[in-house]
């Protein structure tokens, strides 16, 4: 504010010399005056952008290239049915979320592995084929953060015993082994029921800083 005070004074007292000047020197004093306002002018509209910017910028954030990426050690992983999943016996549909349990931010990218475990076992599994949905960015997750997933599997159809439409028997499963890029496996079972899925097929989305439905 100071600064600008200053122009201001010192282009009003350039005005008024103007007067009393010959026409060469009133003609360059003039120019003076008017770069000087012109000046003013400049700092009032930067200093305007400026706190512009600031008002826009987020608090408490920091772009996702200045976190380290995500170890396994990071996450812990819970799972539960989807609010939207297709209809069907099975389990259609779940949601996979990851907390971050570490002392610091990373960041996260991609799409998951899919495996059912038949025994409970992440070393005896039974990789899914997975069709990705979606592109995929980077999620920066902060010390008690989470992440998610939506995994959605083909239904199974019918009753309690249940078939697959493609004529295949229904698979049913006490866990997941879901693998986020760069970031290890973990074995999770859903908070109510088991895993139940026909052709071994799951279509996934990308790890998300927006919990799915």
């Amino acid at each position: 504010m100071r600064d600008r005070h200053s122009t201001r004074v010192t282009a009003a007292a350039l005005t008024a010399i103007v007067a009393t000047l010959p026409p060469v020197a009133a003609q360059t004093a003039a120019a003076q005056t008017a770069s000087a306002r012109t000046a003013s002018a400049r700092t009032a509209s930067a200093r305007t952008a400026g706190a512009a910017s600031a008002e826009a910028a987020p608090t408490g954030t920091a772009p996702a290239s200045r976190a380290p990426a995500c170890t396994p050690e990071a996450w812990e992983a819970t799972a539960y049915q989807a609010a939207h999943r297709p209809p069907g016996a099975g389990t259609g549909a779940a949601i996979v979320e990851f907390t971050n349990v570490s002392a610091r931010a990373c960041v996260v990218r991609g799409h998951p592995t899919v495996a059912v475990a038949g025994n409970g076992s992440p070393e005896r599994n039974l990789p899914l084929k997975v069709t990705r949905q979606g592109s995929a960015a980077p999620v920066r997750v902060a010390p008690g953060g989470r992440a998610w997933v939506k995994l959605t599997f083909v239904p199974v159809r019918g009753g309690a015993d249940g078939y697959c439409v493609s004529g295949a028997a229904p698979g049913m499963f006490p866990s997941l082994v879901v693998g986020l890029p760069g970031a290890g496996k973990h074995q999770v079972a859903l908070v109510e029921g088991e895993i139940t899925e026909c052709d071994n097929k799951v279509t996934v989305t990308a790890v998300s800083a927006t919990r799915p439905s």
